[in-house]
């Protein structure tokens, strides 16, 4: 107490407002522990009664539930919501609650100016309990976001009072039920997220039925009747220790229909569809690693263009028929380092039948060079299926025509069904409202629609077009089947006309780019050797200036070495008088070593302008004989120098002799 004095004392406050200060913080104190404590007992006496579930928004069990909740009176008579118009669920199907407003309750497929209108609903709040009676029991519900910023960051919380969790099974059953029901007539997509290698939900799609499909005959029973054989006999598989894996692989000419009957194939197995792109920005081997290893069992694996999309590694040698040529190395080596994939062949094949690959997919493939594709991708145990989709036939283009243009049924028409009005005078009548895909069809016998087909698949030629071409012909002529028959001719003449037209254009083109090409190689080719002349010439102009003056530096040092002896020679003028015949030597010996100097600047001069035009093998022997006479001349004057100082010497030693003889004698 006295330290707490001495320390507010300086700040002005008497004994007694520090006494009120310290009891007013201890009580205050006092009071929010027991607060906290009491609100945390009561809160775990009241947990203790409730069970609670939690649900995330990346899981199924989540859209599950709020499928479910979205159907109860309840939660559309929430006193805290959010009105949206983005009910849609992961099933594709919208969430309807007895909040949509009243205009909304009309007919759903009227149109306003031409779009469909947008169902308002009422959505409870996030953060929000919401409570809901279900069989005997008061569930506390609350929704909540864990991050913002993250579209898939929700969670579901479910509690109840009951002794177990009997109540919370049932209720996830009865949602899971009900979400299969009304999701039975799609199919779900799903699409590999490269930056987290997980999975993301793209949307539903309607099922397609089988019949839509029109291939060869035995083709759609041959593959789905293996399907469904691979998805039985998972027992029989780990028996004989065989891996738990069924490949695929579709190939042929585009628009052919091999994407359309591995949609059919998933609806007719309700099958979810998991789609990679290899060429995604990101895709790298350990991420497709983590991806296949996440792929769950009984799902449709699907890998489209695999030709196209794997241009970087097609193969894994040059012998390959895949074997990317230099350009399309170059070109691979710019995408790489522009889009961040480093998925490689190898990594490619250890995700597909790897010790980390999921088991129980069918993995299809799809790609219309099936020569580009290594032997290891295609072989089997990765594709163990190869499918050839060729054009349409006369029997496939008969078989979409008789699926296009529905014929009257034999039995009484029903309700829904329109026959044309046997009154002349009720053609002019307005027909009821019906879909825009039926209302305008006339419909015909089945024996009128037989010969129709026929006639079609008479006038289609073999092998020609494609079933992605007859069909956008039939979309155009949806309502008129008797025109469509007659017009057939004249339309394969304007198909073969823009045929001919692309190819020729094509053959243009690609002559454009070659010539271009040509000419971007010559005019390199150019530039290079002008470049490769002008280093050239610049290097001879340089080794000849360095010849000049080596060739001039061996010329001073000769000039210097001269003219040291000449001042050697200089310097002894009395030697010269008293020692003629020294002198006489000297002076032979000095001008032998001049005139042995002067012709050797003289041929060191010859000699470097011959070097000038001579190659650089020529160059560097001259250099090293240039070395050689400045050497020889160096040497050649030091001689003479020291000829000179001894007769200097002797000449000098002389004359002191001489006077001393005469003054004794």
């Amino acid at each position: 107490m006295d330290t707490i004095k001495n320390i507010l004392s300086p700040l002005g406050m008497s004994t007694g407002a520090i006494q009120d200060t310290l009891k007013l913080v201890v009580i205050g104190g006092t009071v929010e522990t027991a607060r906290r404590a009491s609100v945390s007992a009561w809160n775990g006496f009241v947990d203790s009664f409730f069970l609670t579930a939690h649900f995330s928004q990346d899981d199924y069990p989540y859209d599950w539930l709020m499928h479910w909740l979205a159907k109860q009176p309840s939660w559309g008579r929430s006193r805290e919501f959010e009105i949206t118009t983005r009910s849609v669920n992961r099933n594709g199907i919208t969430q309807t609650t007895t909040g949509d407003l009243e205009e909304e309750e009309e007919e759903e497929d009227a149109l306003v100016h031409g779009r469909r209108k947008r169902k308002v609903a009422f959505m409870p709040s996030l953060d929000t309990t919401h409570t809901i009676y279900y069989c005997g029991h008061w569930l506390r519900i609350t929704r909540t976001k864990a991050y913002p910023d993250y579209r898939h960051g929700c969670s579901l919380k479910i509690s109840v009072v009951a002794r177990n969790n009997d109540i919370l099974k049932k209720l996830v059953l009865e949602a899971k039920r009900e979400y299969e029901k009304d999701a039975e007539h799609r199919v779900h997509i799903f699409m590999a997220d490269t930056s987290y290698g997980c999975w993301r939900w793209n949307g539903a799609r309607q099922k397609r039925p089988m019949s839509s499909i029109v291939l060869q005959p035995g083709v759609k029973d041959m593959l789905l009747a293996d399907c469904k054989d691979f998805l039985c006999s998972e027992e029989w598989y780990a028996e004989r220790g065989i891996p738990f894996r069924r490949g695929y692989l579709l190939h042929g000419v585009p628009g052919s229909g091999k994407t359309s009957l591995i949609h059919s194939l998933a609806g007719e197995l309700g099958l979810d569809i998991y789609v990679v792109s290899l060429s995604s920005k990101g895709m790298s081997d350990n991420t497709l690693t983590t991806l296949m290893g996440n792929v769950p069992s009984r799902c449709i694996l699907l890998l489209e263009d695999l030709d196209a999309a794997f241009t970087r590694s097609v193969s894994r040698d040059e012998k390959s028929t895949g074997a990317p040529t230099a350009a399309t190395a170059k070109e691979a080596a710019t995408t790489e380092t522009t889009d961040g994939s480093t998925l490689s062949l190898s990594g490619l094949l250890n995700s597909l039948d790897g010790v980390a690959a999921a088991e129980g997919r069918l993995l299809f493939a799809t790609t219309n060079h099936i020569e580009r594709l290594d032997p290891a991708l295609s072989r089997p145990g990765r594709m163990d299926v190869w499918v050839n989709f060729t054009h349409a036939t006369k029997w496939q283009a008969e078989g979409i025509f008789k699926c296009f243009f529905p014929f009257k049924p034999s039995t009484p028409a029903t309700a829904t069904t329109s026959t044309s009005p046997k009154d002349p005078s009720q053609q002019n009548l307005p027909l009821p409202k019906r879909k825009a895909t039926t209302h305008a069809i006339p419909l015909l016998t089945e024996d009128e629609i037989s010969e129709l087909a026929k006639k079609f698949a008479e006038a289609i030629p073999e092998d020609e077009l494609s079933v992605a071409a007859l069909q956008g012909y039939l979309l155009k002529n949806k309502t008129r089947p008797r025109e469509c028959v007659d017009e057939v001719g004249e339309w394969i003449i304007q198909e073969r006309e823009t045929r001919e037209k692309l190819k020729k254009e094509k053959a243009e083109r690609e002559a454009k780019e070659k010539k271009e090409a040509e000419e971007a190689a010559k005019k390199e080719k150019e530039e290079k050797e002008a470049k490769e002349k002008e280093e050239k010439d610049e290097k001879e102009a340089k080794e000849k200036q360095e010849r000049k003056e080596r060739a001039a530096k061996a010329k001073k040092l000769r000039a210097d070495a001269t003219a040291k002896s000449d001042s050697s020679a200089a310097t002894t003028p009395a030697s010269t008088e008293s020692t003629p015949a020294a002198d006489t030597t000297t002076s032979s010996e000095s001008t032998a070593s001049s005139e042995s100097e002067t012709s050797t600047g003289v041929d060191a001069d010859t000699e470097e302008s011959a070097t000038e035009e001579e190659t650089d093998k020529a160059s560097s022997a001259e250099d090293k004989k240039e070395k050689w006479v400045a050497v020889k001349s160096t040497s050649a004057a030091a001689p003479a120098a020291t000829t000179t100082i001894t007769a200097t010497t002797d000449a000098a030693a002389a004359p002191a002799t001489t006077p001393a003889a005469e003054a004794a004698s």
